[in-house]
């Protein structure tokens, strides 16, 4: 008998190697991953399925909004696109309710009588930004400081302030090209007016008068504005505008 076996076991339980025998069942490693392997794609297909089923009751909204570049759509307000954040090239002032000039109504730049009042501390920038209009062939009417309703309170490059109709006939978007940044405000001829009272003495230009009509834009300077935009990028302007490229689909919006 080895000594490796027990007392009282013998016959078929006798012992003759030098190692303990296995007394469990290995365990069953390929059925656990098999088992694992399963649940994760059982899981992988419910996900899929549930995707499928909020896109049915949806009506694929997630799709319309990365279709749309992943953009909210926004309201137009008024002078929206005027606003000319991407350096007033190609952009176009249009009204609160989207309507803009037709590429063949753009004025010739003469045909634009621009008020010009300065609404920084910059002493004598009217003057300068007049001249270097008039030399591109803007008519220059006024030039003053601004009122004190908008003194110092103009952020952005410039504010545009024109008839309504200066939508319709390109006026603001004429002048919009001359300065990158500069926000379209519709108001009434009158209200301009009013806004230009303030140092109209010494401004060395003759009244314009009523003739100037839906195409005369007061144009205040504003903390932003450095220098208008340079001619090469005007005239790439003017091409964009004149050619306009078809908008993009509004059907993900609603």
């Amino acid at each position: 008998m080895s000594m490796l076996t027990p007392p009282g076991m013998g016959g078929k339980y006798r012992i003759t190697g030098d190692s303990y025998p296995r007394m469990r069942r290995p365990r069953r490693r390929r059925r656990i991953v098999a088992a694992s392997v399963a649940a994760t794609a059982a899981l992988g297909v419910l996900s899929w399925g549930t995707v499928q089923l909020l896109d049915a009751f949806t009506g694929g909204g997630t799709k319309v909004r990365a279709a749309a570049g992943g953009r909210g759509c926004e309201p137009s307000g008024e002078g929206t696109g005027g606003s000319g954040k991407d350096g007033g090239t190609g952009v176009a002032a249009r009204s609160a309710d989207g309507s803009g000039a037709a590429p063949s109504a753009l004025p010739k730049p003469s045909a634009v009588t621009v008020n010009v009042y300065n609404a920084t501390t910059r002493s004598g920038l009217a003057r300068k930004t007049a001249d270097a209009l008039e030399k591109r062939g803007f008519t220059i009417g006024e030039v003053a400081n601004a009122p004190a309703s908008l003194d110092k309170k103009v952020k952005e490059t410039g504010l545009l302030m024109g008839p309504p109709a200066a939508y319709g006939n390109g006026a603001f978007d004429v002048l919009l090209a001359q300065l990158p940044g500069a926000e379209v405000r519709a108001v009434e001829r009158g209200a301009a007016e009013d806004a230009g009272k303030a140092g109209k003495a010494g401004s060395g230009k003759k009244d314009p008068g009523k003739g100037a009509g839906k195409t005369e834009i007061d144009l205040v300077i504003g903390k932003a504005f450095k220098a208008l935009a340079e001619e090469k990028e005007v005239r790439k302007a003017m091409a964009a505008l004149a050619s306009p490229s078809p908008s993009p689909s509004p059907s993900g919006c609603r």
